[in-house]
């Protein structure tokens, strides 16, 4: 198989989410691969700035949009932007993404909605106007970050796992309804990853910290780089008949039962 059929040289990738964590890594693969990338945030243009910089001292040619990807009219102006300042849009990845760590019936209806609005209803929002553009290119990439959450549930994350099993299904629909026009559609699922979000439990002691590593057969936490290999692959012409798929990327943990890195 020829290495050319993962070039991504010269494309173009928007990457919601992506000031920081796991959205930041994998930009920076396909930056480092070739792509002129999208650095995407809505809280703090400072942040977008700061990634910005850092991928550029990298020698990734990057950019900055700021935009609330639940506001629909903003995500079209934004898109509209994009295209007419960088070029057209060959890949997407939606990633971004929060959790509310709150149990379910503790849990205020406004917190579920929010957790909803931006895990599942924002993909939907982006694709839709990101897409149109592609279908008539007759080519385009789609990414939805989906969690281990699609598969299964776990205490005090109820809202995400609602989301993330729907952003799932929203994955098979949209490759279902767009695979016609050239357009693949699939999902990547990171396991647990080392992150600074996840910094203070990643300690030698810490319950959290030793059941990951005894769950995982690979016996390690997920390090960012290692998303970067399937999101090339899912970028690329190599996956250009592969749609409505999940990949996870989790050291093993979605195959097996129990502790197995314990077991002799």
């Amino acid at each position: 198989m020829s290495l050319d059929l993962f070039n991504i040289k010269d494309k173009i990738a928007l990457i919601t989410g992506s000031t920081h964590g796991l959205g930041l890594s994998m930009a920076k693969g396909l930056g480092l691969a070739g792509a002129t990338i999208i650095i995407n945030g809505n809280s703090s243009q400072d942040k977008i700035n700061k990634a910005v910089s850092e991928c550029k001292a990298e020698g990734i040619n990057a950019l900055g949009y700021k935009f609330n990807v639940t506001e629909e009219t903003e995500v079209m102006e934004a898109i509209s932007k994009i295209e007419a300042e960088v070029g057209p849009i060959d890949i997407l990845i939606n990633n971004a993404g929060i959790i509310k760590r709150t149990p379910l019936i503790d849990m205020e209806v406004s917190d579920f909605k929010a957790v909803v609005d931006i895990d599942l209803v924002s993909p939907f929002i982006v694709s839709k106007h990101v897409v149109k553009n592609m279908i008539k290119r007759e080519q385009g990439k789609v990414i939805n970050i989906c969690s281990m959450m699609s598969e299964l549930g776990r205490s005090n994350v109820g809202a995400y796992a609602a989301a993330k099993g729907g952003l799932k299904m929203l994955t098979k629909n949209m490759a279902t309804e767009w695979a016609k026009y050239n357009v693949q559609v699939n999902g990547i699922g990171p396991g647990y990853f080392a992150t600074s979000q996840t910094a203070p439990i990643r300690v030698e002691g810490h319950p959290f910290n030793d059941f990951i590593i005894s769950r995982t057969p690979a016996a390690r936490w997920g390090n960012p780089e290692d998303l970067q290999g399937a999101t090339i692959f899912l970028s690329s012409r190599a996956s250009d008949f592969v749609n409505g798929h999940v990949l996870y990327v989790d050291g093993g943990i979605l195959a097996t039962i129990g502790k197995p890195a314990n077991e002799g």
